[in-house]
């Protein structure tokens, strides 16, 4: 989830000028990883570069560029910030961050970006800093890179205005797919909300949901399906699947068709331990490979949580889904060193 694009388009196309930060570079330690980014405003500053008086510097430097650019509007700067020394701040590392003004003319390559994102294309953004700059410039990475990366060329260093940010910005939000509208399935939507995923929310019940547009949340999808066995089906390979649903005979039946898939990242679903008992019984009577089953997450949340309210059912469910994310993005880096 590129949560900073469409917020940085509503802004400029209201005719708004504002600043871009960037983590362009990070020494040792650092609240956040390169690439990070924070969009600051004349009166508001949206999202996080990691907070502490870090940020508070990032905000005062990008209202600064704001003033400065009203003479030139398209502003860039770079600014290396020691953590330790002169912010007081317990990470000990360094960071650099660029500081890039946009308005309304920058709306062209916003709007391309957000819509290659939104197809799921990975892009290179490249942004050059000196005293006549280039145009931002986005292209195609090279073939076989779709992983995001951050890398900040500055020669002999960027006080010679001949820096030159490359980034790679892809897609990165991983599929779910939620079976069950009630008040666990609706707690745990309104934590996806705020999550880099695309949730597909399906239950039979379509009057179980809630109005769309009380969810605030532009990655959820309802999908009231009298057939849920479709959204099994067509869902793409790497597919975490939350299964979650008011009908354990419904639950055993999504269970065997997921297990089947055997293609899938993660299968969480609520339940007791006992129900995972009768349901490795039941599956494995049916022909499902013990090996499947074992991947099965029930129940489903990490361990030594134990209150039974749905958010922190909820909460504890959205944390081993991270888990599981994390793992997986291992395996795949590792995989792409061998």
């Amino acid at each position: 989830m590129q949560a900073w694009l469409p917020d940085l388009q509503q802004l400029l196309a209201h005719g708004d000028a504002a600043v871009l930060v960037t983590v362009a570079r990070v020494e040792g330690s650092a609240p956040r990883e390169a690439g990070t980014k924070m969009i600051v405003t004349r009166d508001s500053a949206k999202h996080t570069i990691g907070g502490g008086h870090l940020e508070w510097k990032a905000i005062e430097t990008a209202r600064q560029v704001l003033r400065d650019g009203m003479r030139s509007p398209h502003m860039r700067r770079l600014e290396r910030f020691a953590l330790g020394p002169s912010l007081g701040q317990c990470c000990g590392g360094a960071v650099i961050l660029a500081f890039e003004r946009l308005d309304i003319g920058d709306l062209g390559w916003i709007t391309s970006l957000a819509k290659r994102v939104a197809a799921g294309q990975s892009t290179v953004r490249s942004v050059s800093f000196g005293p006549a700059p280039d145009a931002v410039m986005l292209s195609d990475p090279e073939p076989g890179v779709d992983a995001a990366d951050c890398l900040l060329w500055d020669g002999a260093g960027f006080d010679d205005s001949g820096a030159l940010l490359t980034e790679t910005i892809a897609p990165g939000d991983f599929p779910v797919v939620l079976f069950g509208a009630g008040h666990v399935g609706a707690a745990l939507v309104r934590v996806l909300a705020t999550l880099p995923c695309t949730v597909r929310w399906v239950d039979e019940r379509d009057a179980q949901f809630p109005p769309v547009e009380s969810l605030h949340a532009h990655n959820v999808k309802i999908d009231a399906n009298d057939a849920p066995d479709e959204a099994v089906d067509t869902a793409a390979p790497n597919t975490y699947f939350i299964v979650m649903t008011h009908n354990h005979t419904r639950d055993l039946e999504l269970a065997e068709r997921i297990l089947r898939r055997g293609d899938f990242a993660f299968f969480g679903m609520i339940g007791s331990h006992s129900k995972r008992k009768q349901f490795e019984h039941r599956l494995a009577a049916r022909g499902i490979d013990p090996s499947r089953i074992a991947r099965m997450k029930c129940p489903l949340g990490v361990d030594g949580i134990v209150d039974k309210s749905p958010e922190i059912i909820a909460i504890s469910a959205a944390a081993q889904l991270l888990q599981a994310v994390e793992a997986n993005a291992s395996v795949h880096r590792a995989a792409q060193t061998v």
